[in-house]
């Protein structure tokens, strides 16, 4: 699991709504987590599948992403993703103010496939 605050900085469009393509840079690191965990090797994302966005996100919103390894191959391995908002901020009270949310979001979903080469899984020999 990997929790993070988007910032303004990753608000790419009007009403600091932050890009679906940053759910996928999300993605992509928790993918490296589970490959150094299964393979002692960062690995490669080779495709997604399928992605899906299912709410928005904007500026201050905390997500957590999630994956998981569903398949090992030789050297392939399939995986699924999700990230769900957690916190959001509560501009209209004050700057500062936030709520965590009392059941979280499905912002975000994928599944993707990502190869670790024979000779760098240390873990599988």
């Amino acid at each position: 699991m990997l929790r993070v605050r988007m910032s303004a900085k990753d608000a790419h469009y009007g009403g600091n709504l932050v890009d679906g393509a940053h759910m996928l840079h999300l993605f992509g690191d928790v993918a490296t987590e589970l490959l150094i965990i299964q393979d002692g090797d960062e690995g490669l994302f080779c495709a997604y599948d399928m992605v899906e966005f299912k709410a928005p996100v904007y500026a201050g919103d905390y997500i957590e992403a999630y994956g998981e390894i569903t398949h090992v191959g030789n050297t392939s391995r399939k995986m699924s993703f999700e990230a769900y908002k957690v916190i959001r901020p509560l501009p209209e009270i004050s700057a500062s103010a936030a709520e965590v949310l009392p059941e979280k979001i499905l912002v975000a979903r994928a599944t993707g496939t990502c190869v670790t080469p024979k000779e760098c899984q240390r873990y599988n020999k």
